[in-house]
C-alpha cells in the first residue's frame, strides 16, 4: 500500500507539472497551439461560424479571451466592436397580385424579388421580350421601341437568348435587377419577370437573396402558368415567345390588354455581430501613436445551402472553414501572443483585429474603417491573413498588395528564406478579402495566403487537413514583416495599385470605368460613395474627389452599387457623360470623358 501511494503521489505531481506547462503557452508559434485554435474554431460545435449565429458569437468570445490572456488591451466595448447585419429577406404579409381582379397565390404563382420596392401598382401588362435596350456597334436590340410603357406593368423574360454560352455580348444585359431598372427608366410602374422553359425547365422560385438593394419599383417573379394566363387573350404562350426570340434574335413587344394589380412587401431582418479589436502598445514614446494592423476574418458559411456561397449549394452540412479562415485567425492569435511576449520587438503599436461578416461582403472590415476610433492616417500598413493553412508541396506563398508601398518587396524578400518558401507576389491592393477595405482608405496593404484548393467553401475544409508545419513557416515570415513594419523609422507612403475584373458569365463584363473604387458595403443611402479615385483615370480627370457621393449619371439616378454598375454598362468608350455628385452636402455636376 505504501509503495502504491508513493507511485500515486509521483503520478499526481507529474500530471500537475504537465497541466501547468500546458497552461503556460510557448512564446513561439507552435503546431500544437495552432491545432488547438483551428480544431475549435472549425469544430462541429461552431456550425460553420455563420455571421450573426451562435457559432459566430462563440468564435468571437474565444478570440477575445485568447488575446486577453496574451496580454492585449481591449478596444471598443471590452474588445468588441458591435454592429448589425442583414439576416434575411422575407416576404411580408401585404404581398398580393391580381389578374383582372382574381387573386393569385404567393410562393406558387408569384413572389417579390429582394430588390423590389414596397408599394402598390395597377395597370395594363405590356410584354417586352427580354427587356433589352442595347445600342452597341456590334449589337442592337430594343424591346421598347414603338411601345410606350409609361405607367404600365412590363412583363419580361429572364436571362438572354444565348444562355448556353459562357461568353456572350448579352451577358452584361441579362441580370434580373438590371432589366427592372431599365424598365423603370422607360417609365414602367412595375415589372413581372418570368423564366422561359429553355432557361429554367423546372420554373422554381429562388429564395430571396441578401445583398441587392431596392430598384425603386415593385418587381415580381411570376410562374409560366401565370404568364400564359396573361397571354391567353392573344392566344400566345411564353414558351413559344422564348423560342421565337432565341431563333430570330429580333425584338417582339406588345400590349396584352390584361390588367394586373398588386402590392409588394419585402421585409429585411437584421442580427447583431461584432469584430474583435485588441491592441499591443508600441515601445517608442513617439512611434507608439502609429499602428500596424494584423487581421483575419473569423466568419464562414454556416451550414451552407443555396445563396450561402457554398460550392456545393445542394449539400447542407457544417462548412467548417478550417483554412477559410480559422487558419488566419489561429495565426494572428499566435503572432499576437509572440509580439505581446516580446514588448521591445515593435516601436509602433499593433492592432489585432478579427473581422466578422467577410463572407457577406467585407462587412466587418468596412465597419471598422468607416467607424474607427483609431486615426487611420496613423496606420502604417495592414497585413491580412486569409487561408494560410494549406501550404502545398511547392511551398508557395502568395502575397498581394506589394504595389501599394515602394518598400514592400524589399521587406518581404528580407523576411523570407526563399529556400524554404517560394513567393508569388502581386501588385494589386484590391482583392476578395478584408485588406480591400483598408486599401480603399489609402492604407498600404499586404494579403498573405497559401492559396485556394478543392475543399474551399465546402464541408470538406476541415482542421485535420491543415498543414500546421507549413503554417509555422508562413508565420515566421509574417512575424518578420510585421516587426519590420512596426520598427521602420519613416511611415510608408501609400501607392495605388488598381483592381482587376474577371470576365465571364456570372461576373460583370469589363467595359468602361470611371476609375474609382466604389463603396461596396453601401454605407451611404441614396447614392454611391467613391472610396478611391485613381489619378489619371476619367473620374479624376473630370474633377471627382475621394468621398464624392454619385447620385446620378446622365441624369438617371444612382442610389446604390447595383444602379451604378447598370449605368456604367450602358456607356461607351470615348463618350462624354455628366455625373452629379454630393460633395460636403453640395451638389456638383462633373463632365467626364470616358
Amino acid at each position: 500500500m505504501r509503495i502504491f501511494g508513493r507511485i500515486g503521489f509521483i503520478l499526481m505531481v507529474l500530471i500537475t507539472i504537465s497541466f501547468t506547462q500546458d497552461k503556460k503557452r510557448s512564446k513561439e508559434v507552435t503546431v500544437n497551439e495552432l491545432k488547438k485554435h483551428i480544431s475549435y474554431l472549425a469544430s462541429d460545435e461552431l456550425k460553420g461560424r455563420l455571421t450573426g449565429s451562435a457559432g459566430d458569437s462563440l468564435a468571437a468570445e474565444y478570440i477575445r479571451r485568447d488575446l486577453k490572456e496574451s496580454g492585449l488591451i481591449p478596444l471598443y466595448d471590452k474588445g468588441f466592436q458591435h454592429f448589425r447585419v442583414t439576416d434575411k429577406i422575407i416576404n411580408g404579409p401585404a404581398n398580393s397580385l391580381k389578374i383582372n381582379g382574381t387573386s393569385l397565390t404567393l410562393g406558387t404563382d408569384f413572389a417579390p424579388f429582394a430588390f423590389s420596392q414596397n408599394s402598390s401598382f395597377c395597370g395594363e401588362v405590356v410584354f417586352a421580350g427580354y427587356g433589352f435596350e442595347i445600342n452597341e456597334d456590334s449589337l442592337k436590340w430594343s424591346d421598347y421601341t414603338g411601345n410606350a410603357v409609361k405607367g404600365k406593368i412590363v412583363m419580361i423574360l429572364r436571362a438572354d437568348p444565348e444562355i448556353e454560352k459562357t461568353m456572350s455580348p448579352f451577358i452584361k444585359y441579362s441580370r434580373d435587377r438590371d432589366k427592372v431598372l431599365q424598365a423603370k427608366d422607360m417609365g414602367a410602374s412595375a415589372v413581372l419577370l418570368v423564366s422561359g422553359k429553355i432557361f429554367d425547365s423546372e420554373d422554381k422560385f429562388e429564395p430571396l437573396a441578401k445583398g441587392e438593394q431596392s430598384v425603386g419599383i415593385p418587381a415580381f417573379r411570376i410562374s409560366r402558368k401565370i404568364a400564359n394566363q396573361i397571354l391567353e387573350p392573344k392566344k400566345l404562350a411564353i414558351e413559344d415567345l422564348e423560342k421565337k426570340l432565341n431563333e430570330l434574335r429580333k425584338a417582339d413587344s406588345f400590349n396584352t390588354g390584361v390588367t394586373v394589380s398588386g402590392q409588394s412587401d419585402v421585409v429585411e431582418t437584421t442580427i447583431p455581430t461584432r469584430n474583435v479589436v485588441m491592441e499591443i502598445p508600441g515601445s517608442d514614446k513617439t512611434l507608439k501613436n502609429q499602428f500596424v494592423i494584423i487581421g483575419a476574418h473569423f466568419d464562414h458559411l454556416g451550414m451552407g445551402g443555396g445563396g450561402s456561397g457554398s460550392r456545393v449549394p445542394d449539400t447542407l452540412g457544417v462548412h467548417h472553414g478550417a483554412d477559410d479562415n480559422a487558419s488566419g485567425v489561429g495565426m494572428i492569435l499566435e503572432l499576437a501572443q509572440k509580439l505581446a511576449a516580446t514588448p521591445k520587438s515593435h516601436k509602433r503599436s499593433i492592432l489585432v483585429i478579427s473581422f466578422a461578416g467577410e463572407e457577406e461582403g467585407l462587412l466587418g472590415s468596412k465597419r471598422f474603417v468607416d467607424n474607427s476610433t483609431v486615426d487611420l492616417n496613423k496606420v502604417n500598413a495592414m497585413v491580412n491573413l486569409d487561408m494560410v493553412g494549406r501550404l502545398n508541396e511547392n511551398s508557395q506563398v502568395q502575397i498581394g498588395g506589394v504595389g501599394t508601398a515602394d518598400s514592400f518587396k524589399k521587406i518581404i524578400y528580407a523576411s523570407t528564406d526563399t529556400t524554404v518558401l517560394k513567393l508569388t507576389l502581386s501588385e494589386e491592393g484590391y482583392g476578395p478579402s478584408d485588406h480591400a477595405s483598408f486599401y480603399g482608405k489609402n492604407i498600404p496593404v499586404l494579403f498573405v495566403t497559401s492559396g485556394a484548393h478543392l475543399d474551399y467553401h465546402t464541408p470538406a475544409d476541415t482542421w485535420d487537413k491543415i498543414n500546421y508545419q507549413g503554417m509555422v513557416k508562413i508565420s515566421d515570415v509574417a512575424y518578420k514583416i510585421i516587426v519590420d513594419l512596426a520598427n521602420m523609422d519613416t511611415k510608408l507612403t501609400f501607392k495605388e495599385a488598381g483592381p482587376k475584373v474577371e470576365i465571364g458569365r456570372g461576373t460583370r463584363r469589363k467595359g468602361v470605368t470611371l476609375g474609382i473604387m466604389p463603396d461596396f458595403a453601401g454605407n451611404v443611402k441614396n447614392g454611391l460613395r467613391a472610396d478611391l479615385v485613381t489619378p489619371g483615370k476619367p473620374a479624376a480627370l473630370g474633377g471627382m474627389k475621394k468621398g464624392d457621393i454619385i447620385t446620378s449619371i446622365n441624369g438617371k439616378p444612382v442610389n446604390n452599387i447595383q444602379d451604378y454598375m447598370f449605368r456604367m454598362n450602358q456607356l461607351k468608350h470615348g463618350e462624354t457623360i455628366s455625373v452629379e455628385v454630393l460633395r460636403d452636402s453640395q451638389k456638383v455636376v462633373l463632365i467626364i470623358q470616358l
